[in-house]
């Protein structure tokens, strides 16, 4: 039963590295400096990283739950 709860964690853990990554990639595609005000850039990055660990947290406990759920849907039918 508690091997079960390391795999929970490791997988948890994996996920929400690998959707913070993708989601990092995929804002370094946006223009952002034409809305930044000058000389404030280093608060720009610090912006851009919060909202990197919010939008990966997100999708990785969608996800995450997603996953879960279907795992459970079989115990529906006994």
């Amino acid at each position: 039963m508690l091997s079960g709860f390391g795999f929970q964690s490791l997988l948890s853990m994996l996920s929400h590295l690998l959707f913070i990554t993708i989601t990092w990639w995929a804002l370094q595609s946006i223009n952002y400096e034409k809305i930044l005000r000058p000389n404030h850039v280093i608060q720009a990055r610090v912006l851009l990283i919060l909202l990197t660990i919010v939008i990966g947290t997100t999708v990785s406990n969608f996800f995450l739950d997603y996953l879960l759920w279907s795992q459970q849907l079989p115990t529906l039918f006994y």
